[in-house]
């Protein structure tokens, strides 16, 4: 590896901020350097600072991999192609080609997801507080979906160019299938639930997906800088559908939105985006059902293999709620087909809270 140790890593950081015209030679011995968790990424982070105040955070690759150093360089190009079409992104400072370390704007500590956590009242959520922010965030999505698509370069993708049919089967349904329904439950597959979830995947590869997708767009990744929201760790962007991303905001189990409220910002969403492209709103809520049920099993997965497989726990108390939501989609009267489905929902729940409580 490049970055062995932290001299390295504030060299490499050092010499970024010098070359980028951010901080003067004679500032160089002062630059400070703090390690930042990550939350459920293997990369690296560390918060630059100066004389008492935050100059960018720097995120590297765990390892100079292929894999590792082709998702750093999407990154770099999907953030600065984000940045040009007027996303609400952090600007970039520098990048180093041969560590794959990228110097991002400092938006402070401020996720999403704090906001929410500061306007719960007892039992319930204040929505004063993040009525404002939300509105805003779905307004800025429709945005980075339509002007994000526009002269997007599928090589800039790490992972798959496009969400398409198999995502859905490998890593969202087959997600849940494998790392909650057998190794976490350590259950049987039910009968004919894969002819189920092939159907679902059908109906939901039909959607029309020419458009910027981000892919994880969760209250964890909205930063609130100054009254204002910024979208980050946007490196898993590919072409998509537009119902994926605001499914993932409406239906995060880290929040846990009131009902009521997601309707609410469904109908912003609606207004704004019909705006922006060719709009069909009775077509959008079929499609926002069937993406919002590929997300929610993709989430249950996530969370599953977060806590069980890298050993994670702080991810293991939202995948009860990501069970809530997905029976509550599930049980919807456009699933009316999907009966194993829904058995195989219905009855996660009372096992994950015996393996809980056992």
């Amino acid at each position: 590896m490049i970055y062995e140790n932290e001299k390295q890593i504030l060299r490499i950081i050092a010499d970024l901020l010098q070359g980028n015209g951010l901080v003067g030679r004679g500032e160089l011995a002062d630059i400070q350097i703090t390690p930042m968790s990550g939350d459920g990424s293997s990369r690296r982070f560390w918060r630059a600072g100066l004389n008492g105040r935050a100059v960018c955070l720097a995120v590297a690759p765990p390892d100079l991999s292929e894999k590792n150093m082709a998702e750093a360089r999407a990154a770099r190009n999907i953030g600065r192609h984000l940045q040009a079409k007027g996303v609400n992104v952090p600007k970039q400072y520098g990048w180093d080609e041969e560590s794959g370390l990228i110097l991002f704007e400092d938006l402070g500590d401020c996720k999403l997801h704090d906001s929410v956590k500061k306007s719960q009242a007892g039992n319930g959520l204040e929505l004063n507080g993040i009525r404002p922010l939300y509105r805003d965030t779905v307004r800025k999505l429709t945005r980075m979906q339509v002007a994000g698509a526009e002269n997007f370069n599928a090589h800039w993708c790490w992972d798959t160019a496009a969400y398409d049919r198999g995502v859905m089967l490998e890593r969202e349904s087959g997600y849940f299938l494998r790392a909650f329904w057998r190794d976490l439950l350590q259950e049987e597959e039910p009968q004919g639930l894969q002819e189920e979830f092939v159907f679902l995947a059908d109906q939901a590869a039909k959607a029309r997906s020419d458009y910027f997708l981000h892919r994880d767009f969760q209250s964890r990744n909205i930063m609130v800088h100054r009254s204002k929201v910024y979208f980050i760790d946007f490196q898993g962007g590919r072409s998509g559908p537009l119902a994926y991303d605001l499914a993932s905001l409406l239906i995060d189990p880290y929040t846990r939105l009131p009902e009521e409220f997601q309707e609410e910002l469904f109908g912003v969403y609606c207004d704004s985006i019909s705006g922006l492209t060719e709009f069909d709103r009775k077509l959008f809520r079929h499609e926002y059902l069937l993406l919002a049920l590929q997300r929610n099993l993709q989430i249950t997965g996530a969370f599953s293999f977060l806590s069980q497989v890298l050993q994670k726990p702080f991810f293991r108390q939202f995948i009860h709620p990501a069970l809530q939501s997905l029976q509550r989609i599930v049980s919807d009267p456009f699933f009316d087909e999907l009966q194993v489905l829904r058995k195989t929902v219905k009855a996660a729940s009372t096992r994950f809270q015996g393996v809980e409580t056992p």
